[in-house]
């Protein structure tokens, strides 16, 4: 029988991609809808997407599909076409990245997991299938521009850092299941405003207004497709753009540009920037942001520590690195001190 994963290192696919000048387009999509059978599901894309060229990061549960891939650019109507043979998925929302100058994915995963999405939610009478009401991005911006609506960031509060839409309510949290009820408590004396949620490419959002919903929220909107959708609609349409400076994704190229608006900082030095890195030192692999002239002081690295860590042989890094659980490791304003303090109290 086939194998149904990767038996390529990781390191040798990269190199491949990123030495292979076929153009790749990357691609986003979801759908909550019931998978009897995960595994089964999970098995079956595997065998339809490898011989495409598919890959990505995609994630099958019981209530439904998330994915994020890339794909030759020649191939995207066999894509397609593969995708939209399976039944339930026939016709859904594909969005294609905004600024795709960098490769995205270098291996095709696919996991079965509980949820598409991690929210926490363990109440038997929530039901996705009660959700909000769809907006488009000429909705959204039409709804926005009313002083009574009330738009509510759903993503991290390290995407919200360096792009959102203009006015829009951060919900600072390191994950979406502790967003969720952060969100209803926050808006908990609003019930009959009007509500605009938005986030990436709408999975999130789609979850959070059935949440709301679910909590007693009568007026609730989501963003159809997320900030990608809405940066495609918004200049195929020439629309007025609300959203300034980058759109967070989750994938190598950590980012699309949507305007030139930098409105995020350098978390050592404090000079304007909105580049997101992960610490070279791979012990560590922080994710921060950090500007040209910090990027070349500290070798890409986050600390003088990690920094004179990079110094040492591979062999030594390996050891300090061995049982090293690094998890989500997102630099926080909120509960850490600045690298900025760190890097002066070390010169």
């Amino acid at each position: 029988m086939k194998a149904l994963h990767n038996r390529i290192s990781r390191k040798e696919l990269k190199e491949r991609i990123a030495n292979d000048p076929t153009p790749r387009t990357t691609v986003s999509f979801y759908h909550y809808f019931l998978i009897e059978d995960p595994v089964e599901f999970r098995n079956g894309l595997y065998k339809m997407f490898e011989p495409v060229g598919v890959l990505g990061r995609i994630y099958v549960a019981r209530e439904g599909i998330n994915a994020q891939v890339s794909l030759p650019t020649h191939q995207f109507e066999l894509f397609r076409q593969t995708l939209y043979a399976i039944d339930p998925l026939n016709g859904i929302r594909l969005n294609t990245a905004v600024d795709d100058r960098a490769p995205s994915f270098f291996v095709l995963d696919i996991k079965v997991r509980d949820k598409i999405v991690a929210d926490g939610i363990t109440d038997p009478d929530f039901d996705m299938q009660r959700k909000g009401r769809y907006a488009t991005a000429e909705q959204f911006n039409a709804m926005a521009k009313d002083p009574d609506t009330i738009i509510i960031d759903m993503r991290n509060y390290y995407e919200y850092e360096v792009g959102h839409f203009r006015d829009a309510i951060e919900v600072p949290s390191d994950t979406f299941r502790q967003q969720l009820p952060m969100a209803a408590d926050l808006m908990k004396e609003k019930k009959e405003a009007t509500i605009l949620m938005y986030c990436t490419g709408g999975i999130r959002c789609e979850k959070a207004s059935a949440y709301m919903l679910h909590k007693g929220f009568k007026n609730v909107f989501h963003l159809e497709g997320g900030i990608i959708n809405y940066a495609r609609e918004v200049k195929e349409k020439q629309l007025d753009n609300l959203f300034i400076g980058k759109n967070f994704v989750f994938d190598d190229r950590l980012s699309e540009r949507i305007t030139d608006d930098v409105i995020a900082h350098c978390h050592q030095c404090g000079a304007p920037a909105d580049t997101h890195t992960n610490c070279a030192n791979e012990g560590c692999h922080l994710l921060f942001i950090q500007c040209r002239s910090c990027a070349e002081e500290m070798q890409g690295c986050c600390t003088p520590a990690c920094k004179e860590t990079l110094s040492l042989p591979e062999e030594e890094r390996k050891m300090l690195r061995k049982g090293v659980d690094k998890g989500q490791h997102i630099f926080n304003k909120s509960r850490s001190r600045l690298p900025l303090l760190q890097k002066k109290e070390s010169s």
